[in-house]
């Protein structure tokens, strides 16, 4: 070998005093122990769909229903988390000012959308950890941004740990709904980067689970979901 490709391969691996030496602590309670004391697998299941398809409304009753079943359950909103761990800058500038706002908080656009989903599936892979089935109800938009995620839990946690549910509900459908009158802004101008109007939804394409939104209840799709955990043995 090169003496110089030697010294330059050995520099670039040498600790460097300004940056900071991150080394993962390996938990003394495991999660095979944590799975054995509960009697259920921990994994996620990420609802993904247009905003107004009914995917939180869906999240919801399955944690209602795992809940009753005394699985231990965390629901991780997509509205919720814009309050804090993905808080938009104007949120964050109330308590720490406009740099910090400015550096740290999230806007809608597409870097903005990708880095939401990274904390939220850092998150939710903490959460996994804990023992816990993690229900995420996100627009997610992008592919990439949902097969990162899905990646980095299957690596942590191994495979089928992941269970992607496509809540399939016609635009048409959303935008009669609108519930927080998003549509009816974007058509108007008012919201850039609006996911289905004035920015791309890129569908799965090889989803564990898809549901039909707006034709059947939210208990009969729940159920769906139910049902499709059960099959994958992640509870009884």
């Amino acid at each position: 070998m090169n003496p110089s490709s030697s010294d330059s391969v050995s520099e670039k691996h040498k600790p460097q005093p300004d940056v900071p030496q991150v080394v993962w602590h390996h938990a003394s309670v495991t999660l095979e122990e944590r799975i054995a004391r509960q009697r259920h697998k921990a994994g996620v299941v990420w609802f993904t769909g247009l905003s107004g398809s009914g995917k939180s409304t869906v999240a919801n009753v399955v944690d209602q229903m795992l809940w009753k079943e005394s699985i231990r359950t965390y629901l991780l909103d997509g509205d919720n988390v814009r309050h804090g761990l993905c808080a938009t800058p104007v949120i964050l500038s109330k308590d720490h000012g406009e740099s910090f706002a400015t550096r740290f908080g999230l806007g809608f656009g597409p870097e903005d959308r990708e880095e939401n989903i990274r904390r939220v599936g850092a998150a939710a892979g903490l959460l996994v950890g804990a023992g816990l089935i993690v229900l995420t109800a996100f627009v997610s938009p992008y592919r990439n941004d949902r097969q990162r995620v899905r990646e980095r839990i299957e690596k942590e946690y191994g495979p089928e740990t992941f269970v992607e549910v496509f809540v399939d509900t016609p635009l048409e459908i959303c935008e009669s709904r609108d519930p927080k009158g998003l549509y009816k802004q974007a058509r108007a101008g008012k919201i850039a980067n609006f996911t289905g109007i004035s920015d791309p939804y890129e569908a799965p394409e090889d989803a564990e689970i898809v549901l039909q939104g707006g034709v059947e209840s939210p208990e009969t799709l729940a159920r769906r979901v139910i049902a499709e955990l059960k099959s994958r043995h992640w509870f009884h």
